[in-house]
C-alpha cells in the first residue's frame, strides 16, 4: 500500500494520506468522459456543418440583409422669398433581389410567382431576374431598379400585402431614398446649383449650404432574442433644413424670358453660335443687398445636367477651361475626349454672374466721379475740353466719340461718356487716391455672396506700385481692370443709397424640418464708400444718362418711368479685334432708388458688337414687368404709342403664345467702344483746354458734323462719306475706329476674362 507521512508542526504528530487505486480509476474515468463529450460535440458540429450549414448561412445573411440598414435623412428644402419650392425631395425606392431568400423560400417555390409579379407590377425583365438567381444564388443584395416612386411600386406592395395572392411573394424588397427634384427646370440654374448622386451639392446654393441643407442617416438594427424572437432598434434620421433665398421666382422668370429672347433673336445671325458668349443679369434690393434675381444664358435643366444640346452654340473651352476661340456644335462636340467633354460642362454650370471677370468699360465712370468728388479732388463744377483723342505715355488714347465731345461738365461727362473728360478727372485724383477708391469700393475682393464659385480679383487691379499715369487714364473710365458682375452691382447700389455698401446675399432665412426658423439672415452694412452728399450728385448724373438731351441709354427707359444709369463698352483682349462686352447699370426709380439692375452682354452675335443698345434693350423689357410687379407707381406720363405697347405686352403675358418681339421705343442713343487701353508704364500728360467752375453756363461751339451723315439702310447707323465708317447718329460713336492703345492687364492667355484663383473664363 502506497502512502505518504506528513509530520504536523508544533506537535510532532504525524497524518497518513493515501492516493488510493480507486481514485485514481475514477480519475481516468471522468477524463476519458470530458475527452468522448468533446468528440461527440465536434461530431455534431461537423455534420450540422456538412447537413445544414448552407441553410443557417442563408438565414444569417438573410438577417443582415433586412435587420441592419441605413435610414436616409430628406434634404432641405431650397425656397424662393414668397414660399415657393426651387429644389425639394422625393421618397424613392430602389428594387432589390435578395436570391438567397428568393431561391429557399417555401421550398423555392417563391422564384416563379414573385418573378411574374416583378414583371406585371414593376415591369421588371423576367430573364434577367432568373439570370441572376442562376448565377449569383447566394447574393442577397442585388439593385434591380433604381430610384422608382411610389405610385411605381404601390402595385407590387399591395399584391405582396394579400394574404393569398401573395403568399409565394418573396425575395424582392425596396430600399428608401431621397431623390432631388428642380419642380421648375432651368430656373435659377446658376443661383441653386444640383447635387450629385451621393446627395453632396454642386455648385450655387447647393454646395455653399450643403452642411445646412444636409441631415444626419438614421439606423436600423436587427437581434434574435432569447426566445429567437426578431428584435429591432431604430435611431431615426435628422432630415435637412430649409433656406428661404430672397430670390423672387416671379422676377427671375421675367429676367430669364428676356434674356432668352435676345438669344433666339441673335443666335445664329451674324455667325453660327448663341446669341451672345453669355448674357447676364442681376437684380438687386438697393438698401439690402438682397439679391431679387440672377440668371445668365444659357440656361441648362438642373434635372438633365448633362443634357449635350444646352452646350451647342457656346464657347468652346480648353483643358485648363479657357477659351479656343471656336464655338460648340454636335459635330465638333462628338470629337472631344471625356475629360474635354466634361470642361464643356463644367463651363455651363458655372455661374457667370459671380465668377467670370471682364473689364467693365464705362459703367465704371460714375466710380471715378465718385472718387474725384468724394475725396474734395474736384468740386463738380469744373469744365473739360474733349477734342477725341489724348495722348498719354506716349499713347493717343480715344474718346468713343472720335470727332470729340467739345466742352462739357462734370455731368455731361457721364451723360455723353466722355473718355477724355475721365482722364483729366482722374488725373485730379491721382494714383494713390484713386487706388483707395478701389478698394473701398471692394475691386480687387470677394463681396462673400453666399453662393458657391465666386472669383477672386486681387491680381486683376492695379495698385500704388504698378499703376503709372497711363493705366491712370484708362482705368479712369473702365478699362485695364477686371471686376466681376456682383462687384460692380454691389459697388453700385452703395453709389446711390447714400454710400452704404451692403454685403449681397442671396439667403434671408434658414428653417427647420418643422418650419420653425433657426437663423434670420439679416441685411449686413459693411462700410461707408461715399457721403450721402457725394450720392446724390451721382444720381444726378447718371440720371441724366437716360433723361438728357444727349444721354447714352435713353433707349433703357421702360414706358412710363424715369430711371438712371450707365452704359458701358468694353474692347476684349487682344485689342483691335473689334469684340466687346457691352453693359447697362441702373436703378429705378430715378427720384427714389429702390432697386438696381445690371445687365452685360458678352460679345453680341452682331456686326458692330460696340453698341450697348444690346443690354439697353434687355434692361428696358425687364423693368416694364418688373417695375409693376414690385408695385412701384410710374412716374411718367404714358405717350399714345407707349400704350400701345404696353396694352399689346398685356395680351402676350395673358396669352400662352411664344413672345412677341420687344417693343422699342424712345430715342435711340448709344456710347462708347473701342476705348483706349494703357499700358505699363507711360509720362504724365499735360490737361488741356479745362473750362472754368462756371457750371453749365459756357457756350458750347462745338460742332456735332457726324449727325449730317447720311444713314446706312442695312445697318441703320449713320455713315462717315469721308472714311466709310459707321457711326451712332445720336453719340457720334465710331463703330470701325481703331484705336492706337497698348495692352494693358488681363488675363495671360490675351481672353477677356481672368481669375486670380485659375485661368478659367467660364
Amino acid at each position: 500500500m502506497s502512502g505518504t507521512t506528513i509530520r504536523n508542526r508544533g506537535t510532532g504528530r504525524r497524518r497518513n494520506t493515501r492516493f488510493t487505486l480507486r481514485m485514481q480509476k475514477k480519475l481516468v474515468v471522468l477524463f476519458i468522459s470530458v475527452l468522448l463529450a468533446f468528440v461527440g460535440l465536434s461530431v455534431r458540429l461537423v455534420l450540422i456543418n456538412r447537413d445544414n450549414g448552407e441553410k443557417y448561412k442563408k438565414q444569417v445573411l438573410s438577417q443582415q440583409s433586412y435587420d441592419s440598414k441605413t435610414i436616409p435623412f430628406r434634404r432641405g428644402d431650397i425656397l424662393d422669398s414668397n414660399g415657393v419650392k426651387l429644389a425639394a425631395s422625393e421618397k424613392v425606392y430602389n428594387v432589390i433581389l435578395d436570391a438567397n431568400v428568393m431561391l429557399s423560400a417555401n421550398n423555392g417555390e417563391c422564384v416563379e410567382p414573385t418573378i411574374a409579379a416583378a414583371q406585371s407590377q414593376l415591369g421588371l425583365d423576367g430573364s434577367r431576374i432568373r439570370s441572376r438567381l442562376q448565377t449569383n444564388p447566394e447574393s442577397s443584395y442585388y439593385v434591380l431598379a433604381k430610384q422608382l416612386t411610389y405610385e411605381q411600386i404601390s402595385g407590387f406592395k399591395e399584391l405582396q400585402a394579400d394574404e393569398e395572392k401573395g403568399a409565394n411573394i418573396s425575395g424582392i424588397w425596396f430600399e428608401e431614398e431621397y431623390r432631388r427634384i428642380y419642380p421648375n427646370n432651368s430656373l435659377a440654374c446658376d443661383v441653386i446649383g444640383f447635387t450629385r448622386s451621393d446627395n453632396q451639392g454642386l455648385y450655387g446654393l447647393e454646395q455653399y449650404y450643403n452642411d445646412v441643407l444636409s441631415g444626419t442617416p438614421g439606423r436600423e438594427y436587427g437581434y434574435l432574442n432569447d426566445d429567437g424572437t426578431l428584435q429591432r432598434t431604430t435611431i431615426s434620421a435628422l432630415d435637412g433644413n430649409s433656406i428661404v433665398t430672397t430670390i423672387d421666382a416671379n422676377i427671375q422668370r421675367i429676367v430669364e424670358k428676356y434674356l432668352k429672347k435676345f438669344d433666339d433673336e441673335y443666335k445664329n445671325g451674324y455667325t453660327e453660335r448663341n446669341g451672345s458668349n453669355n448674357t447676364g443679369c442681376i437684380i438687386m434690393d438697393v438698401n439690402s443687398g438682397e439679391v431679387l434675381a440672377m440668371a445668365s444664358y444659357p440656361v441648362f435643366d438642373l434635372n438633365d445636367t448633362k443634357n449635350e444640346e444646352m452646350l451647342y452654340g457656346m464657347p468652346m473651352v480648353n483643358e485648363v477651361g479657357n477659351w479656343k476661340g471656336e464655338y460648340i456644335t454636335e459635330e465638333n462636340f462628338a470629337t472631344l475626349s471625356d475629360e474635354l467633354k466634361q470642361q464643356q460642362f463644367n463651363a455651363l454650370w458655372r455661374n457667370f454672374c459671380i465668377h467670370d471677370t471682364y473689364e467693365p468699360g464705362s459703367v465704371a465712370k460714375p466710380f471715378t466721379v465718385a472718387a474725384a468728388l468724394d475725396s474734395g479732388k474736384i468740386t463738380g463744377n469744373e469744365y473739360y475740353t474733349c477734342n477725341g483723342v489724348r495722348e498719354i505715355g506716349g499713347y493717343p488714347i480715344h474718346c468713343h466719340n472720335t470727332f470729340g465731345d467739345g466742352t462739357v461738365s462734370v455731368g455731361e461727362a457721364v451723360e455723353m461718356s466722355c473718355n477724355v473728360a475721365m482722364m483729366y478727372i482722374n488725373e485730379a485724383v491721382g494714383v494713390s487716391t484713386f487706388v483707395d477708391y478701389q478698394h473701398i469700393f471692394n475691386f480687387g475682393l470677394k463681396t462673400n455672396i453666399d453662393l458657391e464659385g465666386e472669383s477672386r480679383t486681387a491680381s486683376l487691379v492695379y495698385n500704388k506700385d504698378n499703376m503709372g499715369p497711363t493705366e491712370l487714364a484708362t482705368n479712369s473710365f473702365g478699362q485695364g481692370y477686371n471686376v466681376s458682375m456682383i462687384q460692380m452691382i454691389t459697388a453700385f447700389c452703395s453709389l446711390i443709397n447714400g454710400g452704404n455698401y451692403y454685403e449681397p446675399h442671396v439667403v434671408k432665412k434658414i428653417v427647420s424640418p418643422t418650419g420653425a426658423t433657426v437663423e434670420n439672415i439679416e441685411p449686413r452694412l459693411l462700410k461707408q464708400t461715399i457721403s450721402e452728399s457725394t450720392s446724390k450728385k451721382i444720381i444726378e448724373y447718371c440720371n441724366l444718362v437716360v433723361a438728357g438731351e444727349k444721354g447714352t441709354g435713353k433707349t433703357a427707359r421702360p414706358a412710363g418711368y424715369m430711371i438712371g444709369g450707365k452704359t458701358g463698352t468694353a474692347e476684349t483682349l487682344p485689342r483691335k479685334n473689334k469684340q466687346y462686352v457691352v453693359s447697362f447699370m441702373g436703378y429705378a426709380p430715378a427720384d427714389d432708388p429702390q432697386i438696381a439692375i445690371y445687365v452685360v452682354v458678352d460679345r453680341p452675335n452682331v456686326p458692330q458688337q460696340d453698341d450697348a443698345k444690346h443690354a439697353t434693350r434687355i434692361v428696358r423689357s425687364v423693368l416694364t414687368e418688373v417695375l409693376p410687379y414690385l408695385g412701384i407707381f410710374m412716374t411718367e406720363e404714358l405717350t399714345d404709342k407707349e400704350r400701345e405697347e404696353l396694352e399689346a405686352l398685356q395680351m402676350e403675358i395673358m396669352t400662352p403664345v411664344a413672345p412677341e418681339e420687344d417693343p422699342e421705343g424712345g430715342t435711340e442713343g448709344e456710347e462708347n467702344g473701342g476705348e483706349g487701353q494703357g499700358g505699363e508704364n507711360g509720362t504724365n500728360g499735360q490737361p488741356d483746354g479745362e473750362g472754368g467752375e462756371n457750371g453749365g453756363e459756357e457756350a458750347d461751339t462745338h460742332t456735332e458734323v457726324w449727325r449730317s451723315f447720311p444713314i446706312d439702310p442695312e445697318t441703320g447707323y449713320a455713315k462717315d462719306p469721308a472714311t466709310g465708317n459707321l457711326v451712332d447718329p445720336e453719340t457720334g460713336h465710331v463703330f470701325t475706329e481703331e484705336n492706337s492703345s497698348p495692352p494693358g492687364l488681363g488675363s495671360e492667355d490675351g481672353s477677356l476674362f481672368g481669375n486670380e484663383d485659375d485661368k478659367n473664363p467660364f
